[in-house]
């Protein structure tokens, strides 16, 4: 399997070239193309054993996937077949797409929305934010990756990592994905309460250690705060 990143960084496109029986699971709605002779597989967006208890606890876990973590209640599974082929994703806001290899156990932080697709090899977890990530603008819940296997992730405008060795200071608009190893807390922007409503940064994500920060050059929220104001 091989993938490219054409496009970027304002209207990324990514193209997965299939081997024969080589599989790659896309967010639903993300695929443009395909090869003719590419299978594909609707499934669940959870995991889960075969019987009906399996199928019980994947449905429920599929739905509570959709409600808090930004993403769709089915995902694609999109086969080589015998002769290989190729599959086009794209993300639903304009931005960049990043791939990122997982080592086994090695895991990534993703915020709501910002999975696109991965190998069968890595698994997706739903993680309590708790406190902190109810305050974030990235809402309560978080997606862990674990490998082996390869990721695909993407922004809201460019995306660029940054690596942190201390400490590191992000509007929480503007974070997508971060090492799970970083310690993460919210707080507020500083100049205390007044500061915070008056500056219009509210509140931002403080990571501390040695890792990397994925972030995006554009906010979400802010987009649809200027769009809620021309109504």
């Amino acid at each position: 399997m091989r993938h490219e990143i054409v496009h970027g960084p304002s209207h990324a496109l990514l193209k997965v070239h299939l081997d024969p029986n080589e599989t790659v699971i896309a967010e639903a709605g993300s695929m443009v193309t395909h090869t003719a002779g590419l299978g594909m597989e609707v499934k669940m967006n959870a995991g889960g054993k075969a019987g009906c208890i399996g199928f019980l606890v994947a449905f429920f876990v599929a739905v509570i996937r959709k409600m808090v973590g930004g993403e769709s209640f089915f995902v694609n599974h999109f086969h080589g077949g015998a002769s290989g082929g190729m599959v086009t994703l794209a993300p639903t806001l304009n931005g960049s797409i990043e791939a990122r290899e997982l080592a086994a156990g090695e895991r990534l932080m993703l915020t709501s929305g910002a999975y696109l697709a991965s190998t069968p090899g890595v698994t997706l977890e739903m993680r309590w934010g708790g406190l902190r990530g109810m305050l974030s603008k990235e809402g309560a819940f978080f997606m862990e990756a674990s490998g082996p296997g390869t990721i695909y992730f993407n922004s809201y405008g460019g995306i660029y990592p940054v690596k942190v060795s201390g400490s590191y200071i992000v509007d929480n608009g503007h974070l997508v994905a971060f090492d799970s190893g970083l310690e993460f807390n919210i707080r507020s922007a500083g100049g205390g309460l007044m500061g915070m409503m008056a500056s219009g940064e509210g509140l931002v994500c403080e990571f501390k250690g040695e890792g990397t920060v994925w972030l995006q050059s554009r906010n979400v929220g802010s987009l649809v705060s200027w769009l809620s104001r021309l109504g």
